[in-house]
């Protein structure tokens, strides 16, 4: 691991996704999850806050960056368990069908194999489980795609593989999921970095 990825790019990824209208998007769909619950991407843990206890049972996070959970804020109880695992969507260490709700924000744009990981989440979610995404991607406006496409190649080497141009309703609906409820806006920001889709899914 370089020093840039070990040193500087966790504090780059919590800046960038602690600001007040992502955590408002994580708001909006964390509260959904029940159950059995796997977080894809967990990082810093910015969505703990918002489970409801009287929901979810237990909590997996996972995360290939031990280094930006270690920089998790302090918490208090949650009333769940939860644990910390250091792995990548791509290769789980879970049973089939073991989880009720899958829950992943704002980590899709930077999933190198994203077709092998929705592949993996949709066998370790049960048939009748949720799938909770919040996400930034390809925005509808041409300049805007003009712009994403243009600086994504470099965005995506400061950015930890971050994608800003992503069509993210077509990589769920395409790899064993279908989208129940999507919805999509632009959030405060600069628009390149800001077009955002939320919703629950279902697995095939």
């Amino acid at each position: 691991m370089s020093l840039y990825n070990k040193y500087i790019l966790p504090n780059l990824i919590i800046s960038g996704c602690n600001k007040k209208p992502q955590m408002k998007q994580r708001e909006k769909i964390i509260p959904f999850a029940e159950g059995k619950v796997l977080e894809v991407g967990i990082g810093s843990g910015l969505n703990l806050p918002f489970y409801d206890s009287n929901k979810v049972t237990e909590l997996v996070g996972i995360d290939p960056s031990l280094e930006l959970w270690d920089k998790r804020q302090p918490m208090k109880d949650l009333g769940f368990h939860y644990e910390f695992i250091e792995a990548i969507a791509e290769d789980m260490p879970f049973e089939k069908y073991t989880f009720d709700t899958i829950v992943i924000t704002y980590t899709l744009c930077s999933i190198p194999n994203f077709q092998s990981a929705l592949e993996s989440l949709r066998k370790v979610l049960k048939p009748s489980g949720k799938f909770l995404f919040c996400e930034h991607g390809k925005a509808p406006d041409k300049r805007v795609l003009f712009t994403q496409n243009v600086i994504n190649p470099i965005w995506k080497v400061i950015g930890g593989g971050c994608n800003i141009n992503r069509d993210i309703p077509s990589i769920i609906n395409e790899n064993g999921f279908k989208i129940l409820d999507l919805k999509t806006m632009y959030v405060p920001g600069w628009k390149p970095v800001s077009y955002n889709f939320w919703g629950e899914a279902k697995p095939n």
